[in-house]
């Protein structure tokens, strides 16, 4: 829904540059390797049904979510690609297998109490992908586990391995290629005993984008690729196009002087001795407008200019200082997107992208920009 304090706090999202993101992963991978992408967490805070919407129009072939609600919100909205669902638990089985979502499996555990609801609903072959743990250390089988999941798997004609993948933990790290080298050695070695042991071979995957990046050679079956797409490249001189703009309009401006006192919470805001404008906007912590940018540590976009913030960041709103610049009510204020961008307020934070871009809460709008800018 749109923000209640203004119909112009709104997510921008770029079609073409996502399309262009899109074509640039896809020009690295053979024309018979599959591309799957994430749309965990909300897209990454882009908006799940706009993004996936979009990748499905792109091309895509696969979807990934990390929770089984969050396949269930996309079939609802008319998502028809395979969804797997990284992170699927045991509670929500039924709602994985009524939407035809495909479960990723990290123990034998898990695959035990599914292939239990399986049995109890009379289905067979059900799809599923085996997670092997290779150096991340989270979720999936480790090396010692596979026999006791070779022996299930042998007498199990409830569920059909769609595929065996892991993940990298320093893709986009040059110092730990050797690292990543001997994951994906080892999550090689446990996906050919998996296929030996089914007498059938499943898709393999382990590159996420880094790995697309710097490893194209161990593509295998499938990719995964995540933050590329939203516009960050782990390879230095590569520049992909942002995809998401936050963007608002000014509320209101003030023309304070000496006597006016300060500005904000905590009257951390000064103004100078001969006098200070600010510009307020409908956006704050709430908004996903980290409070350590506040008093001054970013700036955003406002008619060609860059304004830095002036005081704390507050709940739904934040104050700019625009003196000098010129700047009424209405005027459009660019919090991150092309200027500034996600990579540069998450330099300032101490945190990656990733963070800035999925701080950013449902009640802004999202809104798909169909047409090149």
């Amino acid at each position: 829904m749109p923000h209640p304090e203004n119909d112009f706090s709104r997510l921008e999202l770029n079609l073409p540059a996502c399309q262009e993101n899109y074509r640039y992963f896809r020009s690295r991978l053979e024309p018979s390797t599959k591309l799957l992408v994430l749309v965990k967490a909300n897209a990454y805070g882009h908006g799940a049904v706009e993004f996936a919407a979009m990748m499905q129009g792109c091309g895509a072939d696969y979807l990934a979510v990390a929770l089984p609600l969050e396949g269930v919100e996309l079939r609802q909205a008319g998502i028809s690609l395979p969804i797997l669902v990284l992170t699927a638990g045991t509670d929500f089985f039924d709602e994985i297998i009524d939407n035809r979502l495909e479960p990723g499996i990290p123990n034998l555990y898990t695959l035990k109490a599914l292939c239990a609801v399986l049995e109890a609903r009379g289905l067979r072959d059900f799809p599923i992908h085996i997670k092997l743990d290779t150096g991340m250390h989270r979720l999936g089988f480790m090396p010692g586990e596979l026999q006791d999941l070779f022996d299930f798997l042998r007498d199990c004609p409830w569920v059909k391995v769609k595929s065996v993948y892991s993940h990298l933990a320093a893709a986009e790290d040059p110092e730990s290629d050797d690292f990543t080298l001997g994951q994906i050695g080892m999550f090689k070695a446990g996906a050919d005993a998996l296929s030996a042991s089914l007498g059938y071979k499943p898709m393999y995957h382990v590159l996420n984008s880094a790995g697309i990046e710097r490893f194209p050679q161990f593509q295998f079956d499938m990719v995964r690729l995540g933050i590329g797409i939203y516009g960050i490249s782990s390879l230095p001189g590569v520049r992909l196009s942002p995809v998401a703009s936050l963007k608002v309009k000014v509320l209101q401006i003030k023309t304070l002087g000496p006597q006016d006192g300060t500005i904000g919470y905590g009257r951390y805001g000064h103004i100078a001795p001969e006098g200070t404008i600010i510009a307020t906007i409908p956006v704050g912590y709430a908004d996903g407008i980290d409070r350590h940018l506040g008093r001054g540590r970013a700036s955003f976009s406002l008619n060609g200019h860059r304004v830095p913030t002036i005081g704390n960041i507050c709940m739904d709103m934040c104050m700019l200082d625009v003196t000098g610049v010129p700047a009424k009510a209405g005027d459009t204020v660019t919090v991150f997107g092309t200027d500034p961008t996600v990579s540069e307020l998450a330099e300032i934070l101490g945190t990656i992208p990733y963070e800035i871009m999925t701080s950013v809460p449902r009640r802004i709008e999202r809104v798909i920009i169909r047409k090149k800018q």
